[in-house]
């Protein structure tokens, strides 16, 4: 006689922020998607959110500090640990510190000491708290010992003062979307399965002073496209990101960076036993020469600024490449083939992807590409326009073709 099979479990724990309201709605897509849910709701929860609501949304009785520490005591934290995702909602600095530093003074904080299980974190708080240093520190704690993280977003929300902004929570359709990523991750049996790939995404920003940078418009949706392809292509992927409004994708490494220096190091680093690079970030040339510890006043007349160049990344991975692809991009307003095939040879590259920035449709921001592959001999192939997440696929077969040409077999021999 076979064993029933076991309905998946997921444990919600609910953090002190006005988002908190939004966790019913997460609860009843989890058992819509199948999950026998347990729910931890920390006191500052309860001033959002009811008991009540949560255990009709959920199915079962919500766990709280009266409940761990009631007149009959168990190991109740250890039993809601054996969840087989732990997903963490409205998770505020306070419950991020407590984690990130072992506390175990309330049920939160103990049973997330126990988990065994996935753990993804959706932050809620305003912009400020969330780009502290001391909140920064603690969730890149967090991230290294394997946590992943699900926004903040830009937009609504309800702290007063700030209609709108970074910090809002994910909503509870993207979040059950990424538990499905976190549990059940493409099998590895793509064309892509045993390689690493980098990718780099995003803008950099250049701080003139404190409060001033140069950057531009550049909305990663590129760097994250190539980044998914080729993590559902069974490779372990590494996306390395500048600032943007993208929630970290699940199944993969996410590095979150600001300036081309933090950009260059982790990339080098990443990059040491890749087997594709994909540099789609649009790194900044220049930065300040001398950054200005503080904010610097406005005056009349004009201002003199002196920039020094950034390194080339794309050069020094071409330096050493090795057996790696190593793929490069481009934005020229003209002679755009002659430019991107002159960067491709001078940058060791594999090729380039060019394209225009003033072309209609495929402006920054937009969930469409058109462009032209360049090699370094000169030779291109303009490819019509497409979603960015196909132009990531012909990226990858391209890259396929050129790893096969190497080894001398055809594409998808082994």
């Amino acid at each position: 006689m076979t064993e029933p099979e076991r309905s998946p479990t997921a444990l919600v724990i609910v953090g002190g922020s006005v988002a908190a309201i939004k966790s019913p709605g997460l609860l009843r897509r989890l058992r819509e998607a199948g999950y026998v849910t347990d729910v931890i709701a920390t006191r500052a929860a309860l001033a959002f959110v009811t008991p009540l609501s949560l255990a009709t949304a959920a199915g079962r009785v919500v766990a709280t500090d009266e409940t761990w520490f009631g007149a009959r005591p168990d190991a109740q934290h250890l039993s809601l640990a054996r969840a087989g995702v732990n997903v963490i909602v409205a998770a505020s600095a306070d419950l991020l510190a407590r984690a990130a530093h072992g506390f175990a003074g309330d049920l939160a904080s103990a049973t997330l000491l126990s988990v065994t299980g996935p753990v993804l974190w959706v932050p809620a708080m305003n912009a400020a708290m969330w780009r502290h240093p001391a909140v920064q520190a603690n969730v890149q704690m967090l991230k290294s010992w394997g946590h992943t993280f699900l926004g903040p977003e830009v937009g609504a929300f309800g702290t007063l003062g700030e209609g709108s902004g970074l910090g809002r929570m994910a909503e509870p359709e993207e979040i059950v979307a990424a538990v499905l990523g976190l549990v059940s991750p493409p099998l590895p049996t793509g064309d892509l399965t045993g390689l690493k790939v980098v990718v780099s995404a995003g803008p950099t920003r250049e701080y003139l002073d404190p409060v001033r940078f140069i950057s531009n418009p550049s909305s990663g949706k590129m760097g994250f496209a190539v980044a998914e392809a080729a993590r559902d292509r069974g490779a372990d992927v590494v996306l390395v990101s500048g600032p943007v409004n993208l929630p970290d994708p699940p199944g993969m490494r996410t590095v979150r960076i600001g300036t081309a220096l933090e950009l260059r190091s982790e990339v080098l680093d990443a990059a040491q036993d890749a087997d594709i690079v994909v540099m789609t970030a649009a790194v900044a040339d220049y930065r300040a020469a001398d950054q200005a510890v503080e904010k610097q006043a406005k005056v009349a007349g004009d201002v003199q600024i002196h920039l020094t160049p950034n390194p080339d990344i794309l050069a020094e991975l071409g330096q050493h490449k090795g057996e790696r692809v190593l793929i490069g991009f481009a934005m020229e307003t003209h002679a755009g083939v002659e430019r991107a095939a002159s960067k491709a040879t001078r940058k060791n590259a594999d090729f380039i992807l060019l394209n225009y920035p003033t072309q209609a449709g495929t402006a920054f921001g937009g969930d469409d590409n058109q462009v032209t592959l360049v090699r370094p001999g000169g030779e291109s192939d303009a490819w019509p326009r497409m979603s960015k997440r196909e132009v990531g696929e012909r990226i990858l077969d391209e890259a396929l073709r050129i790893r096969a040409e190497r080894a001398g077999v055809s594409p998808g021999l082994t």
